[in-house]
């Protein structure tokens, strides 16, 4: 049987603890790889004075993990720059905020290429590749000038924007036409797989029948197909002992008031500002609820190094101080924000703990903490979530409140509703969702993207 090669930019070490605070992509592609064997490849996250391809191995419960460490300056350029200064805030429709410099274009280029080379002797004839997200578009590309003629995909974990904003990047021709290496082609939605079809015919001339694209005699097949948890596992880590105590903290420190819960990475794809701004007319519109409920936003820091991730983290600290110095009282603190990460067993009795879950981003390619939140809910008295219907997984969970995060006056109509919502339809709500939560899980997405790429024709000379 063939082995399943997976490769992005970092890689989680194999461990079959629940106590790391990994991030959703991560622990969906550990869960991934130990039903499907192989290798996980990437960067280690370790910066070394020089270059030079060594690999360091680690076994895991099912697979193997190979990790490179790349040069200061090829950090500096490939992923603080053209990835998290240039792509991601392109793509999260950030045009304002991306930053086109050649020098970090450059150094894209030049990590993919070493990333290539390093990976080249990794792979068997038999194995199929699947490459992951934004900081690795040319890497198909590189791999087949070295010779690799495997089946090969690509999914794309943040969205894909329309070509009146793709055309602002002075690459966009390059970065589509490499796309044309990949044999399939993933998105989470529909809405990002047609941007990026349309894209393609308009920017390169391509040709598309709905599902395949073509140019140059090279075809790609594109496939929508939302990423999800491993939802048996998170319901079970939702009763596991560390996630008990964490929900009788929570409601011990909550003193018989409703909690409302929002967990992100902090970053301004994800609203928080927004969020802050929504609850604050909350408590300007329902005095009566003051001291009846409050919000913990729990958002660990990432990309320091990147300007705009400072002014976010400053803007948010300013929001909360105000919010909390208008409304806060001897007894109660209305807003609880806290810039660190937890272990995925004590975000569960967090989440679980929780009348609310607030996942609002103005932008995201899908989020898994709103399914997260879902599966760890007590099915006897579930919470309610309120889901951002820019999110890629409003398109699944229709069941959840669905609000404009820009609006504040939504998000405050949201909560009200929420709070006074009755059980029977919380119940409702929520049997819903689990259902979608369930049976599109992380193994569905794993079989739907691979049966898929099985089916496509291994690339020929």
């Amino acid at each position: 049987m063939s082995r399943l090669i997976v490769i992005s930019n970092r890689v989680a070490a194999p461990t079959t603890s629940h106590s790391g605070a990994q991030g959703g992509l991560a622990v969906a592609l550990s869960s991934a790889l130990q039903e499907a064997g192989g290798i996980w490849f990437g960067w280690s996250g370790e910066v070394t004075e020089e270059f030079t391809g060594q690999l360091s191995f680690q076994r895991g419960e099912g697979y193997t993990t190979a990790t490179v460490d790349l040069e200061e300056h090829d950090v500096e350029e490939y992923y603080d720059g053209y990835a998290n200064r240039t792509l991601w805030p392109l793509f999260h429709y950030r045009i304002d905020l991306a930053e086109y410099e050649r020098s970090f274009a450059g150094g894209y280029q030049r990590v993919n290429e070493r990333l290539a080379e390093t990976a080249r002797p990794l792979i068997e004839p038999e194995d199929r590749i699947w490459i992951q997200d934004y900081h690795m578009f040319p890497l198909g590309e590189e791999l087949r000038k070295r010779g690799c003629r495997n089946r090969m995909g690509f999914f794309l974990h943040i969205p894909w924007p329309p070509p009146r904003l793709l055309t602002t990047l002075p690459e966009a021709r390059e970065l589509l036409e490499t796309l044309f290496a990949y044999d399939l082609v993933g998105f989470h939605t529909e809405e990002w797989l047609r941007s990026f079809e349309e894209g393609a015919v308009n920017i390169l001339g391509a040709t598309s029948d709905g599902e395949t694209l073509s140019l140059n005699g090279r075809t790609v097949r594109m496939i929508a197909s939302p990423i999800g948890i491993d939802a048996e596992d998170f319901t079970a880590l939702a009763a596991s002992p560390r996630a008990r105590l964490s929900f009788r903290q929570m409601r011990d420190s909550a003193v018989g008031r409703d909690m409302i819960v929002g967990v992100d990475r902090l970053d301004y794809s994800k609203g928080l500002e927004e969020r802050f701004l929504g609850y604050e007319r909350f408590l300007q519109e329902h005095p009566e609820e003051r001291k009846e409920v409050f919000l913990l936003q729990i958002a660990p820091p990432s990309r320091a190094a990147v300007e705009t991730y400072q002014k976010i983290r400053t803007a948010l600290d300013g929001l909360s101080g105000r919010i909390n110095g208008a409304y806060a009282d001897i007894d109660w603190v209305p807003l609880r924000y806290v810039n660190q990460g937890y272990p995925r067993d004590v975000l569960a009795g967090i989440y679980r703990a929780a009348r609310i879950g607030l996942v609002t981003p103005l932008r995201d390619g899908l989020n898994l903490v709103a399914k997260e939140y879902v599966a760890a809910q007590d099915p006897e008295d579930p919470g309610v979530l309120i889901l951002s219907r820019f999110a890629g997984a409003a398109e699944q969970l229709t069941e959840a409140v669905l609000v404009n995060p820009y609006s504040a006056e939504e998000i405050s109509d949201a909560i009200a509703l929420a709070l006074k919502m009755p059980r029977e339809e919380r119940v409702a709500r929520w049997q819903a969702l689990n259902e979608n939560i369930q049976r599109e899980d992380v193994f569905w997405w794993l079989r739907r993207f691979t049966s898929a790429l099985d089916t496509v024709e291994a690339m020929v000379d």
